[in-house]
């Protein structure tokens, strides 16, 4: 057996192109072009990169981007200030405050300022409230688009056994919640579970979000199951340099699982592809329309 290697690349760009036609779409029949502000909050490379990539995909998609780029000094209140007027703005229908911020600086503070409707993010405590009690409601991106890969190989979910290996909120337990809306039977797993070589082995579909490079082997993935690697991690390369690599052991895999997302190239490109969607979600919603990505 050869996995099926999940294209995320492909899968993104089908959705960015949706959304693109969704929001020309909206501004035909209602004038309103989707808008989303981004705050970056000091000089993080990695998070100035992020940012550039979401600006420009933003506009890519025919939609409006509002980048504020704040000092590493910027006060907390100052933050809740801008956050304050953006959540006044009505061409502003998505807000995303980049993380991390800096250590004088309360992220669940900041984050919780967030007008719940315009939350892309879903961290607000309203969105996770409303998805833990299985109310429509603003996701998080990278669960999201978790789920879109694992439909791009299952015809349902229904049924499914799943495991998720990681219990953050920004990705464990909200895909949790999410494969659980889909009728999935689901364990999360961590790092005080017993034996969890032997759970994840259980799995019909495996996502692994624990930061640890190639962590799972080929003995912790039952034959031909679907493995969602969401880690991203840098480590040197033969001859110098660095190379990026998963929570799973790619090659190792390969033979054994079913379907598996490569890293670089799996659910990366799927989160700004989501964030896109998630800021149309919020144009509509704050016009009285359903979602429809």
């Amino acid at each position: 057996m050869t996995a099926r290697i999940i294209d995320g690349k492909a899968e993104a760009q089908r959705l960015r192109a949706r959304v693109a036609a969704e929001a020309a779409e909206l501004t035909r029949l209602h004038g309103v072009v989707p808008g989303l502000a981004v705050v970056l909050v000091g000089e993080d490379p990695a998070s100035q990169v992020y940012v550039r990539n979401k600006a420009a995909q933003t506009r890519e998609a025919g939609m409006n981007s509002f980048e504020h780029r704040l000092s590493a000094a910027t006060a907390e209140a100052e933050l809740l200030a801008l956050i304050a007027r953006l959540n006044g703005r009505k061409d502003v229908h998505g807000i995303l405050v980049q993380l991390p911020l800096p250590a004088h600086v309360s992220a669940e503070k900041v984050l919780g300022a967030i007008d719940p409707d315009k939350d892309v993010d879903g961290f607000h405590p309203v969105n996770a409230g409303r998805l833990a009690i299985g109310r429509p409601g603003l996701v998080p991106c990278t669960p999201l688009g978790c789920v879109m890969l694992a439909k791009t190989v299952h015809a349902s979910l229904r049924g499914l056994e799943v495991v998720v290996v990681g219990r953050s909120t920004i990705v464990g337990r909200p895909a949790a919640q999410l494969f659980l809306k889909e009728d999935c039977t689901v364990t999360i797993a961590h790092s005080a579970t017993r034996d969890l070589a032997a759970v994840c082995r259980r799995a019909d579909l495996l996502l692994v979000a624990v930061g640890r490079p190639r962590m799972v082997g080929a003995d912790w993935v039952k034959p031909g199951a679907t493995v969602i690697d969401v880690g991203i991690n840098r480590v040197p390369k033969d001859g110098g340099g660095t190379r990026l690599v998963g929570d799973v052991d790619f090659e190792a895999v390969v033979p054994v699982a079913g379907a598996v997302t490569p890293v670089p190239g799996g659910v990366g490109p799927m989160t700004i592809a989501c964030l896109l969607a998630n800021t149309l979600t919020c144009a509509r919603l704050q016009l009285g329309l359903s979602p429809a990505v």
